[in-house]
């Protein structure tokens, strides 16, 4: 490996600082903690690890010509996540006073569902995309990285926003336990709603 501990460090650090930064991931991940617990949260983690993967080795390789050529597909596939987290908030408000399982199942029909829909925000996020196309160059020498260095980097790039997801979305599960009357279930369901038509929106045009 030619990047040393300090760097990765350093680059470890900018990580969490843009997980600290809310945006679209962390929106779309409170509404189904909200909706249906840390069941129906942990598989978009995993699928928002996929897109953390992928944009490091493309920054790395260098193939912004390849973003570039594809850009009609970037923005298609950002529409489909636009209409995925729309449909989804609006049936989720729709049956806003239905039982906690009816909900979760509105929101998480399928363990796939639910990481297609972080896969397709953590695409989709122009946050992460900045980071990783614009400001992941200047922490190392791209030129320089072996195939282990690659590895190193992308390994982070998943590892730290994974952790900070998964906690985000356990203290967002225990949170939803207590609530237990039906009135403030509904007022949860109708905000977990909100969000994610929220993130629908925000998709296309942040």
């Amino acid at each position: 490996m030619t990047v040393t501990l300090a760097q990765l460090a350093l680059y470890a650090g900018a990580l969490l600082i843009l997980f600290l930064t809310p945006g679209p991931v962390w929106v779309a991940l409170t509404a189904r903690a909200m909706s249906g617990g840390f069941h129906a949260a942990w598989p978009l983690a995993l699928g928002v690890v996929v897109g953390d993967i992928l944009w490091p080795f493309l920054a790395i390789l260098g193939v912004t010509w390849i973003v570039s050529v594809f850009a009609g597909f970037m923005t298609a596939l950002r529409w489909v996540a636009c209409l995925t987290f729309l449909v989804m908030g609006y049936l989720l408000i729709r049956n806003a006073g239905s039982g906690i399982a009816s909900n979760s199942r509105l929101t998480r029909p399928g363990m796939w569902a639910g990481f297609a829909a972080g896969l397709a925000v953590i695409l989709g996020n122009p946050k992460a995309i900045l980071f990783y196309m614009g400001v992941l160059p200047g922490f190392f020498d791209l030129t320089a990285l072996t195939i282990w260095d690659m590895v190193a980097i992308a390994c982070l790039s998943a590892i730290v926003p994974l952790i900070g997801n998964l906690a985000l979305a356990l203290m967002i599960g225990q949170a939803r336990r207590l609530l237990t009357s039906p009135a403030a279930l509904k007022r949860t369901n109708e905000v977990a709603g909100g969000l994610l038509v929220a993130v629908g929106l925000v998709i296309p045009f942040a």
